[in-house]
């Protein structure tokens, strides 16, 4: 039998919350370039600028849907820039965050975004064959041959 006043219950946890230290498994410095998450890194960089270049090269003949490819491969561009400089200089093992869980929300975003910039870019060059000018007796199309292969380019 307990003491009186004595319970069976454990005491409750301490109140001041414990946080454990980062556990980086991706590497810093330049071993970063050797793994699958740096090699990806620098595929979205090397593909971003890319499709930024693709894209600013061309006649924009629907500025809502091109603008949006073009916010989304320069922002995801700038985005990788930053999250590679993370890891090469070093700043991972100061900042306590999980970064594998870091690592893979970050792409799992950036292919999101890149997707739905990709789907607006084939509509734009589904869209080569209507004739630009309605009421002229000679109709332009919306995209010049040369523009329509540059913009299926940006698309792939």
């Amino acid at each position: 039998m307990l003491p009186r006043g004595a319970s069976s219950m454990p005491p409750p946890p301490n109140p001041a919350a414990y946080f454990p230290p980062p556990r980086v498994t991706l590497p810093s410095g330049l071993e970063i370039l050797r793994t699958y998450s740096g090699a990806v890194i620098f595929l979205e960089i090397l593909f971003g600028t890319i499709v930024w270049i693709l894209v600013a090269s061309t006649r924009v003949p629907l500025p809502l849907l091109q603008g949006w490819v073009m916010f989304v491969a320069v922002t995801a561009w700038f985005l990788s820039i930053v999250f590679l400089c993370v890891f090469l200089f070093g700043y991972a093992n100061r900042i306590a965050v999980n970064w594998n869980q870091t690592d893979f929300l970050f792409h799992g975003a950036t292919f999101v975004f890149y997707f739905g910039a990709f789907l607006l870019q084939a509509a734009t060059t589904s869209l080569h064959h209507f004739p630009r000018k309605f009421n002229s007796t000679t109709q332009e199309k919306i995209l010049a041959d040369h523009e329509y292969n540059i913009s299926i380019a940006a698309s792939v």
